[in-house]
């Protein structure tokens, strides 16, 4: 089938997890796109080579490949800018392990916070690769076809509608937006996001698997692929507008 989208959730820095879901996407040829979601890094233990892999997957797939920002992408770029010591100090972000990733560390336990030696280079984001960075500054906020509206986290609303992208001002409000009421209430061309785990989002309005609030989670008008890759969970891959479902837990 031509013209087909699959669509890739958060990978944040789960290489493994992205190795098995490519290997159940089926091949897609020059009319087909492949969309990524962004936070390719953080919290997984090797940010740098998922990284790797999704550039190279630009350069070799026959399909289009489009890569969106994610707000871990944008808030790295704030660190290395004016620094942003609010994001890179929760163990949670998963900061550490990114930068251990490039440096060549170990990956740290759980809730190790860096040390001495580490803290300079780590609050400046000063690991990262001059390319990476241009990388991640070059990647669009969101991206649209005839299936849907694809974005990191979502929609804004204004004055009671939920604006289009390319109505929203500043952009990176896409990267970072989290509402009950978005997922619930908006109605439209549908929307693909990551960013707020599946586990969060309202249970009542998912028309998908309702039972196992771990799989993705398809709403009213939205999709959501945040299945908690990097952080416990598996990797999840959408395929419009036949809305088959991939994942990489199982077979």
């Amino acid at each position: 089938m031509a013209n087909r989208t699959v669509v890739i959730g958060d990978i944040h820095g789960d290489l493994g997890h992205l190795r098995l879901l490519l290997r159940k996407i089926p091949k897609l040829d020059a009319e087909d796109t492949l969309v990524f979601l962004g936070d390719y890094i953080d919290r997984g233990p090797k940010s740098k080579e998922v990284v790797a892999l999704v550039r190279r997957i630009q350069w070799e797939l026959d399909c289009r490949v489009v890569c969106l920002r994610g707000n871990h992408e944008d808030a790295w770029l704030r660190v290395v800018e004016r620094g942003w010591p609010e994001f890179v100090m929760p163990v949670s972000n998963g900061c550490l392990a990114t930068m251990r990733s490039y440096d060549g560390g170990p990956v740290p336990d759980e809730d190790e916070t860096p040390n001495e030696s580490e803290f300079k280079r780590l609050y400046a984001g000063a690991f990262f690769p001059e390319d990476v960075l241009a990388w991640f500054d070059s990647l669009p906020h969101w991206y649209e076809d005839k299936h849907a509206i694809y974005v990191h986290a979502g929609l804004i609303e204004k004055d009671g509608k939920f604006q289009h992208p390319k109505d929203t001002d500043p952009e990176n409000a896409l990267l970072w937006t989290r509402t009950d009421e978005f997922f619930r209430n908006y109605r439209g061309k549908s929307v693909v996001v990551g960013h707020t785990h599946v586990e969060l989002l309202p249970q009542d309005v998912n028309t998908y698997t309702p039972e196992d609030a771990t799989d993705m989670w398809a709403g009213p008008g939205v999709y959501g692929l945040d299945t908690g890759a990097g952080k416990g969970g598996f990797l999840t891959a959408l395929e419009l507008p036949k809305r088959l479902v991939y994942e990489s837990r199982g077979r």
